[in-house]
């Protein structure tokens, strides 16, 4: 059952979607409205609408942070009916426009296990490719306020969306920032992923509200401290990699746990391999 809205900065709300931990963020202007991420499924997007009218009638436009199901597979819900712009980076519009049955079937492979019924939906949702590709850079007019669409480089995925909402202090990381647990790197960028972050922390003041993917929102300093880990989890797997050594030897040293460790290590060699 998605939750409601709760205002974090003036005119910027953010809804925990329980399931999955999942953050959706709802910039209010006058007479418009920007909605960052769209859930999981139809039923799940359903629900967010209704919060989302209970905040603001305005008319909506859309952004996913990136292709994963649980931020962009509720599109079709919220932006058919009116239609509504949806922007994404170009790299996600990809994904949704060219490969739709292989997102369905990623998705439902990741949660038959612990999420039956969830996977079951994920494997029936249609799906909607994003209206406007973002290449690096796109600044929206909502309701007065400036937004800006920020792609900083390849790390959770290739096509990474950061929002940042400069009259507020508040910058939408998508999964580039996790709270509730280790970042996620079976798609990942984990040599460039630290680049990525920095790029992020070029758009804050010591003030600023970072919304993660998942979790809590966070300041500065957090995110200070999980690039240094990224950074930190990019140098061992280069020396890693120049050495010899096993993906699995990098992983017993490195931040965020084994197995993550171990998926990002992996990920990492392909890199430096040129197979990623």
């Amino acid at each position: 059952m998605t939750g409601r809205f709760v205002e974090i900065r003036d005119g910027v709300h953010v809804l925990r979607e329980p399931l999955l931990d999942v953050n959706v963020t709802l910039v209010v202007g006058d007479g418009a409205a920007l909605l960052v991420d769209t859930l999981s499924t139809a039923e799940q997007a359903t629900a967010l609408a209704t919060a989302v009218r209970a905040v603001t009638g305005h008319p909506l436009t859309l952004v996913n942070t990136h292709h994963h199901f649980d931020h962009c597979f509720g599109n079709v819900t919220l932006a058919t009916d009116p239609p509504r712009p949806v922007y994404a980076h170009e790299a996600t519009a990809g994904w949704l426009r060219d490969r739709p049955d292989e997102l369905r079937h990623l998705a439902y492979e990741e949660m038959r296990a612990e999420q039956p019924a969830l996977a079951a939906e994920l494997a029936r949702t249609a799906l909607l490719a994003p209206t406007h590709p973002v290449h690096t850079e796109t600044v929206l007019d909502v309701g007065g306020r400036r937004v800006v669409l920020h792609h900083p480089g390849r790390g959770h995925t290739a096509g990474d969306l950061v929002v940042h909402v400069p009259d507020a202090d508040v910058v939408v990381a998508g999964d580039l920032v996790e709270q509730s647990g280790p970042p996620a790197f079976e798609e990942s960028y984990p040599l460039q992923w630290p680049e990525a972050v920095a790029a992020l922390l070029r758009l804050t003041t010591p003030d600023t509200t970072v919304v993660p993917g998942h979790g809590d929102p966070v300041g500065v300093a957090f995110v200070r401290a999980q690039h240094g880990q990224l950074a930190d989890l990019a140098w061992l797997i280069r020396a890693g990699h120049t050495g010899g050594a096993p993906p699995e030897r990098v992983a017993a040293e490195a931040p965020f746990g084994a197995r993550p460790a171990l998926v990002a290590a992996r990920r990492g060699y392909a890199e430096l391999d040129g197979t990623a």
